[in-house]
């Protein structure tokens, strides 16, 4: 098997449990988006999207997964790691990853309105930072985009529902009056 076939089969891999990270985001009601950080084929650390249970603007996974990873490595430099991550990162990850000196970046979909790796800014391989990372894109592009648009189809059509529920309510009210 060559080099090339290798690497797509240890990418699928490890997009495989990224999509099972983004899952679990989904089931605490928070948008699905998984990261998993790999070294030497071994998971360091994990993360999920927490930003609405937590409160937390910075809690997107890929600073979940860069949190833990410190912790576990007692270090918050990264080196030789790979992140994988269902979404391409925002400009605040992209500049976690650049600090952290992140190796490899992996991501499923990208991002269009935000996206920091290659879609709407290259923070990540910019010359004028001190680290570049080296970005592979579009594993498993099409189901991490259809994980978060189902996501946010079916959040739409519950607040349509909610809001439906209301004005019948408020309809009830006025005729008892």
């Amino acid at each position: 098997m060559s080099e090339l076939n290798l690497q797509q089969q240890t990418d699928e891999k490890w997009m495989d449990y990224a999509l099972s990270l983004a899952h679990k985001a989904e089931l605490e009601n928070e948008i699905p988006v998984g990261a998993v950080l790999i070294k030497d084929d071994q998971i360091i650390a994990e993360g999920w999207n927490l930003s609405i249970l937590n409160h937390d603007a910075c809690g997107h996974a890929e600073i979940m997964a860069i949190r833990n990873a410190g912790q576990a490595l007692e270090n918050y430099r990264l080196i030789d790691c790979t992140l994988y991550v269902t979404l391409e990162p925002c400009p605040m990850c992209a500049g976690a990853l650049v600090h952290a000196r992140i190796k490899r970046l992996v991501y499923g979909a990208g991002d269009y309105k935000t996206g920091a790796a290659g879609s709407v800014f290259d923070l990540v391989r910019s010359d004028k930072l001190n680290h570049q990372i080296e970005v592979t894109s579009g594993i498993y592009a099409d189901e991490c985009a259809m994980k978060i648009s189902a996501f946010f189809k079916r959040r739409r059509k519950e607040k349509k529902a909610l809001k439906k529920m209301a004005t019948e309510a408020t309809t009830r009210e006025q005729n008892d009056i």
